[in-house]
């Protein structure tokens, strides 16, 4: 186990995915204007960071239509879906990065043993090759993507379910008091804390003073490395 700066004991991490571990939030503004800018239904930077950061893409594009009155039939969210997946695969074409120090914390947690998940609103198919051009596709032993759960994040069902799916994978050997969600948006820390989970917040898409419902805020996880 390690201890957190704030003296919380973990014995297993549950990472956010866009924010937290990749700067991939203005990718998928990028992504989504270029889906829905041809159908007059674009919004602004402002409002995707104030509404939209916290939903999967398919209450992002319900928002976007319900916001100006109009029904979403399901068969052309599944188009939109399908069309922003590919505008984004061809945004992160260009390369992506990482947040300051979540990779060498990765590494650590990993090469100490740590049960280790994904959360994320995000497809399945955005997040692997991101993972692939980190080179930490095989570190998590568990990822959760917007395809396993019927709503997104506040809603606490995909923290329960990369919880359970988890500690089944290690025999029960912790509990919720011992794993923690590192989280950047107040919507991910609701759904983790709905769901029983300690919450490390890092400000890398909100300030501070947004994320004050977290077990514990840090600027960078850069913090949270050991020192060599």
């Amino acid at each position: 186990m390690i201890f957190f700066p704030d003296g919380t004991e973990v014995k297993a991490v549950i990472f956010d995915f866009d924010g937290v571990i990749v700067d991939t939030e203005p990718l998928h503004y990028a992504a989504f204007q270029r889906t829905l800018e041809p159908l007059g239904l674009h919004f602004s930077w402002q409002e995707y960071v104030e509404i939209y950061i916290g939903f999967d893409d398919r209450d992002a594009f319900r928002h976007a239509y319900s916001s100006q009155g109009m029904l979403l039939e399901p068969d052309l969210l599944h188009r939109l879906i399908e069309q922003k997946a590919g505008y984004f695969l061809e945004i992160i074409g260009a390369g992506v990065s990482a947040y300051p120090g979540v990779l060498e914390l990765i590494v650590h947690l990993h090469a100490s043993n740590f049960p280790l998940a994904i959360c994320s609103g995000a497809l399945r198919s955005d997040i692997d090759p991101i993972l692939a051009m980190l080179g930490i596709s095989d570190y998590f032993d568990v990822i959760v993507t917007a395809e396993d759960v019927a709503a997104s994040k506040p809603d606490p069902e995909c923290y329960q379910l990369a919880f359970q799916r988890l500690q089944s994978l290690y025999l029960n050997s912790f509990s919720k008091e011992t794993t923690i969600a590192i989280e950047d948006t107040p919507a991910g820390i609701c759904a983790a804390k709905g769901a029983g989970l300690r919450v490390c917040a890092v400000t890398n898409s909100y300030p501070a003073d947004r994320l004050g419902q977290a077990t514990f805020v840090t600027e960078s996880l850069s913090s949270l490395v050991p020192p060599k």
